[in-house]
């Protein structure tokens, strides 16, 4: 039998988690709008018209690769982020 006690903090625990659960979700969302932007720039060559590509785009695309593995490497446990 649950005191009073223990199912406060049980319900103090479940609102917790919803909360949490829907920052979460927030959070994706926003991440799934950024991932579909660069999507969509990417698919229109970043916006480079090819006679006009020069070394300065390529540091760019160089720049923003870096930054993406940085994230991938988080995310799959890869490069730095490796066990």
């Amino acid at each position: 039998m649950m005191t009073d006690r223990h199912q406060l903090r049980a319900e103090k625990a479940r609102r917790n988690q919803e909360v949490a659960l829907a920052a979460f979700i927030e959070k994706k969302a926003e991440i799934d709008t950024m991932l579909a932007r660069l999507q969509r720039l990417s698919d229109d060559h970043f916006d480079a018209l090819p006679d006009e590509i020069n070394w300065g785009h390529v540091g760019t695309l160089e720049h923003y690769a870096s930054l993406l593995k940085r994230i991938t490497d988080s995310a799959f446990g890869e490069g730095e982020f490796a066990d």
